[in-house]
């Protein structure tokens, strides 16, 4: 298991136990985290589950692939660096203590 943070646009936090191998996606739709809709189902179809990472953790991170980065320009407001979509994101052992902030909304 690893500890994802999730805040909201408002700031508030949730720590939530992630199991290793599932996605930061899944992990905010099996916890209840609001923010996330992940309308795909975690296809990156969508941009549902757009994030922005906090900058302690980018280098920490595998490279954005092409579908990803295509999808990120469907997100309100992606950020070059920070936005990621967390269908894509699987979780290991290193990515404890993750933290991803969610924007004002999903489109």
């Amino acid at each position: 298991m690893a500890k994802i943070t999730y805040v909201s646009f408002e700031g508030t936090a949730t720590t939530v136990e992630v199991p290793v191998g599932a996605t930061v996606m899944e992990g905010a739709r099996d916890n209840g985290i609001s923010g996330i809709a992940a309308d795909c189902g975690g296809a990156c179809a969508c941009s549902t589950c757009h994030v922005y990472v906090d900058q302690q953790w980018i280098g920490k991170l595998p490279a954005k692939d092409e579908m990803e980065t295509d999808m990120l320009d469907f997100a309100f407001e992606p950020d070059e660096q920070l936005s990621r979509l967390t269908c894509r994101l699987k979780v290991t052992a290193e990515l404890d203590g993750l933290v991803v902030r969610l924007p004002e909304k999903q489109i």
